[in-house]
């Protein structure tokens, strides 16, 4: 199983690494990747069924289920999120520390944008990634989570792991995943915001520092950012207007939104 967890996920991560470094070879990527499961030249065959070797010709992409793996139906798409706790999103991507990856992974939620939970991880197994930013998640919203919350992800093993379903099974989630990237676009900018907005930004020379400037990130960016989408409330003051308009007899604007 934890050589299936590992292999669901490296098409994206090969795929965002190479978006990153367009000249990095398959090599170069096992290397920095290190995966437990997968040998070299079964790694490097890997990305060049992908589409990823040197001479990059075409890129043959595969979806995740073309292997056999699980895959939810996206129960996303046709959503119109109106309220807070009808849908979160989760995604992992890799931050780079002295030729070095460890592995983030975020849980938000849809309407709002506040991150709900995260992790940071050495092995892209579900006991370091998915399941701490979940059980982090649930903590969140423990006194508000109800049943039939989508929870919506790309195909990444770790995301129908049995001991992650388990989870989303006992809180009566409600699993999607998406087939293409853009279709959970919002865990992809998410991504892009914690490490290119923050974290570069800050000292993550060791996993110590990182995880402590991880903490800060997500403070800055759920309590202090102001978002547009949000009508430039930060998500914590958007969630606290959403509790105060449902608990007054006059209910106060939230600024219209009605989120796609």
């Amino acid at each position: 199983m934890a050589g299936m967890q590992e292999a669901g996920f490296l098409e994206v991560l090969v795929t965002q690494i190479r978006k990153d470094h367009p000249t990095m070879s398959c090599r170069a990527m096992y290397h920095k990747l290190k995966p437990a499961h997968l040998g070299r030249d079964k790694f490097e065959k890997f990305c060049k069924d992908l589409g990823y070797s040197s001479k990059r010709e075409k890129n043959m992409r595969r979806t995740t289920d073309s292997s056999g793996v699980i895959r939810f139906d996206n129960l996303l798409e046709q959503v119109v999120l109106t309220d807070i706790n009808q849908a979160y999103a989760s995604d992992i991507t890799y931050f780079d520390i002295n030729d070095r990856f460890y592995y983030l992974t975020f849980i938000m939620d849809c309407y709002s944008r506040r991150i709900l939970g995260y992790s940071v991880a050495e092995r892209l197994t579900t006991e370091q990634t998915t399941l701490p930013a979940l059980i982090q998640a649930i903590h969140t919203r423990r006194k508000s989570l109800p049943p039939g919350v989508i929870f919506h992800s790309d195909g990444g093993g770790q995301f129908y792991d049995k001991e992650f379903l388990k989870i989303t099974a006992q809180y009566r989630f409600a699993n999607s995943m998406c087939e293409f990237a853009y279709q959970n676009g919002k865990a992809e900018r998410l991504n892009g915001i914690i490490k290119n907005n923050y974290l570069k930004h800050m000292d993550c020379s060791t996993k110590s520092k990182l995880m402590k400037n991880l903490d800060r990130s997500v403070y800055l960016y759920n309590e202090q950012k102001p978002h547009k989408s949000l009508k430039y409330s930060t998500p914590i003051e958007f969630e606290n207007k959403l509790h105060l308009q449902a608990n007054t007899k006059h209910p106060v604007p939230v600024n219209g939104l009605r989120v796609k």
